[in-house]
């Protein structure tokens, strides 16, 4: 039983932990597709690949996927139960449908398909279509997809799209924004998160001039998809960690990791950000309730030896990594992040003396949940977050035999 729980932690390491900058980049190559016929139903047969999968992200993308479709081919129409799509055209005109009503789009330019949303692509323009789609989940790792058998060929085309489109046009770029800060460095929102119904973010469009830098930012509660639509750079994970990016290059960045993205070439940098969140913000009446309706909670105490100089990276990791791996996690009730009381303060107070100077309370409604949570890919992105900060660390755990909180 031993080797069998060690070998799944193994496993779980080798798919959760952020891999080097260099080996996150894949390169979109028309020689890895592969001839895929009648996709979704639809007509005539395309070529794709997979890009990114599920496996290296804490939150729910579920897929990146690039291929071509050719004159007169097609993606089915079809909707999904358990997920939300983007389709992404980088070059060409397809004959885009979402829930029945079909319009021109030409690229650059994106759709996203909310969940529910029956969707599918027909290419009458007479040239082959390059595109992406990405897609985040409901479940972590889980997909579905339900065909309706229409090709959508000789569909009535409307003038003006009846749906959510966006064009990525660089006259709609603007630059000084605190997204993506750096001189020389344009951007646009093209989509937020109320868009989507899943933990999708944002949707970025991001022009970076050469010789420029944009950067750093902070990922804090998220997890972004990068893709090069064109120009070469760097793209730096934590400030040491840089691998060279080019024209097709897809690649990601983990939850609390500062990034800076250079244009070392001699034209724009143009980059597609995808942006995925470890969680909405939950409803705060129904986590109430939920506590209220416990029958039995836990908690663990966990004390760490903090330096100063890294008392402002630990205060920030729990906020932009730890809440948000947690939040995701069946059972959890709650936590808190607690600083002690500086020196004369303590004395004041008679308080017992001791090195350790935070403390991380966290609750679930059972041990069997937390440790669920121990096992988690989160957690084992989390855990390490925290205690490469600290000197020490300790833990203690409790049964909660009662709980009042006046706030609620």
């Amino acid at each position: 039983m031993k080797q069998t729980v060690s070998f799944l932690l193994m496993m779980l390491s080798l798919t959760a932990f952020p891999q080097a900058a260099g080996k996150r980049v894949i390169h979109n190559s028309p020689s890895n597709y592969r001839v895929l016929p009648a996709v979704h139903a639809g007509a005539g047969s395309m070529k794709f690949t997979g890009l990114l999968g599920s496996q290296p992200f804490a939150t729910n993308f579920l897929y990146l996927h690039a291929g071509e479709i050719p004159d007169k081919a097609g993606i089915g129409e079809h909707f999904h139960h358990t997920i939300e799509e983007m389709y992404v055209i980088l070059d060409g005109e397809a004959e885009f449908t979402v829930n029945g009503r079909t319009s021109r789009i030409k690229g650059p330019a994106l759709v996203p398909c909310k969940m529910g949303d029956a969707h599918g692509i027909y290419n009458a323009s007479g040239q082959t279509l390059r595109w992406l789609n990405f897609a985040v989940s409901t479940t972590k790792g889980r997909g579905d997809n339900f065909d309706l058998g229409d090709t959508r060929v000789g569909a009535t085309i409307e003038p003006i799209p009846q749906f959510v489109s966006g064009q990525l046009k660089r006259e709609a770029l603007r630059p000084n924004n605190p997204a993506y800060p750096g001189n020389g460095v344009l951007y646009r929102r093209v989509l937020g998160p109320d868009i989507f119904t899943t933990t999708w973010d944002h949707v970025d469009h991001v022009v970076i001039q050469a010789g420029s830098v944009a950067g750093p930012r902070s990922l804090e509660g998220m997890e972004e998809v990068y893709y090069v639509i064109k120009g070469s750079g760097t793209m730096a994970m934590n400030a040491a960690d840089s691998t060279p990016i080019k024209a097709d290059d897809a690649l990601y960045g983990s939850l609390g990791e500062s990034i800076r993205i250079s244009n070392t070439g001699k034209e724009d940098l143009e980059l597609l950000v995808i942006g995925i969140a470890a969680s909405k913000q939950r409803d705060q009446s129904r986590m109430n309730a939920n506590r209220a309706a416990a029958k039995k909670a836990m908690a663990l105490q966990m004390d760490f030896v903090v330096t100063k100089e890294n008392a402002e990276a630990f205060e920030k990791m729990y906020s932009t990594v730890y809440v948000p791996a947690m939040l995701v996690q069946p059972g959890y009730l709650h936590s808190k992040l607690l600083r002690l009381y500086p020196d004369n303060l303590a004395k004041e107070i008679q308080a017992e003396a001791t090195t350790y100077n935070y403390q991380i309370q966290i609750s679930f409604d059972t041990e069997e949940n937390r440790r669920k949570w121990v096992a988690s890919p989160q957690h084992l992105k989390a855990w390490p977050a925290a205690t490469a900060l600290a000197k020490e660390y300790k833990w203690r755990g409790y049964d909660v035999l009662g709980e009042n909180n006046n706030s609620q």
